[in-house]
């Protein structure tokens, strides 16, 4: 027995001493250098493309369409004739008003003559001239809203848009054209009002689109709507787009608005940071280190103190290193 139990002790031994090997053994990490560059400081938001100057023409009334004019993409004229609506029941009610006035105004005629030979009274007289009044304030009550059944342009500019089809039920409200100029656009977003006095006049703006994802675009924020919208928190914000921007009426871009910009920063990469700590390697030892944040992007943060430009700082940041382990650099 003596034997098995030098060999249990001699195993025992041996186990140990791989432990102790694998747990001296340095870690190996990645590791990055912090740099020098710009860095700015964005506002996140996103928009809407659409011309500076336009206007959606929409039916007052709910009536079927009978005239829609084929005008898309095409210039109009302010006033030209955009649709029509059934109007019938509404003429014949004006009929019957016209009916009703030279009834009226053949009674007064009638009282006028009578009165003349004292067959008449004057109340009576009166009485007929105010049954003649009221019907030619009906007769031009109905008149406009009979003007109600045209659509028309109401503005000189270019159909943009056009929706409907004849025989369908126009409702109240529904854009049935949206008419303006091709150019210039604008973007109009919308800012939350955490961020919203960040934002000022003339700040530089990239612009991104899902129809040029290759491209970045440039626009420049124009004024800010003085109100917000309470529910939603939000506030408008006009942006001013270049000429040449190829972006089309209707889009939907994402805007990054530069409200502040560091030259020279000295940055290192978020991957390298958990909160505001990051991972030194000094001495052939990790140490933990508070650094102090500037601008923090998605991809780099601005280290304002707690770092030097040669500073070798583990990449990406270790989850389960602790303060002072012996680290095997690599990479860099």
């Amino acid at each position: 027995m003596k034997p098995t139990r030098i060999l249990v002790l001699l195993a025992a031994i041996g186990l140990a001493g791989a432990a102790s090997w694998n747990y001296m053994r340095p870690r190996p990490v990645t590791w990055v250098a912090p740099r020098r560059g710009d860095a700015a400081q964005i506002v996140y938001a996103t928009g809407t493309v659409e011309p500076v100057s336009w206007a959606k023409v929409t039916p007052l009334i709910r009536e079927r369409i009978v005239e829609l004019c084929d005008c898309e993409g095409r210039k109009v004229r302010r006033g030209d004739v955009l649709a029509r609506l059934d109007s019938s029941q509404a003429q014949a009610t004006l009929a019957e008003l016209k009916a009703r006035e030279q009834l009226a105004k053949a009674e007064h005629e009638r009282l006028s003559v009578l009165l003349e030979r004292n067959a008449a009274s004057q109340q009576a007289l009166d009485r007929a001239r105010s049954e003649v009044h009221q019907a030619t304030a009906l007769i031009s009550g109905q008149t406009a809203r009979l003007e109600s059944h045209v659509l028309r342009a109401p503005m000189d500019g270019t159909i943009l848009r056009k929706d409907g089809e004849v025989g369908e039920i126009a409702e109240p409200g529904t854009v049935l054209f949206w008419i303006g100029e091709g150019r210039p656009l604008r973007i109009v977003a919308d800012v939350n009002e955490e961020d919203i006095p960040q934002v000022k006049p003339g700040q530089e703006t990239l612009v991104r689109a899902d129809a040029f994802p290759e491209r970045v675009l440039k626009a420049k924020v124009g004024s800010i709507t003085p109100k917000g919208d309470p529910v939603a928190k939000v506030y408008r914000v006009y942006l001013t787009l270049p000429e040449d921007t190829p972006v089309m009426i209707g889009m939907t871009v994402e805007l990054n608005i530069v409200v502040r910009v560091v030259n020279n920063a000295l940055l290192l990469p978020t991957k390298a940071l958990q909160g505001d700590a990051a991972f030194v390697i000094e001495g052939g030892k990790a140490h933990r280190r508070t650094l102090r944040i500037g601008i923090r992007g998605t991809s780099d943060a601005e280290i304002l103190s707690g770092l030097a430009d040669d500073s070798r700082v583990v990449s990406p940041f270790p989850e389960k290193l602790t303060d002072g382990t012996r680290v095997s650099p690599e990479g860099g």
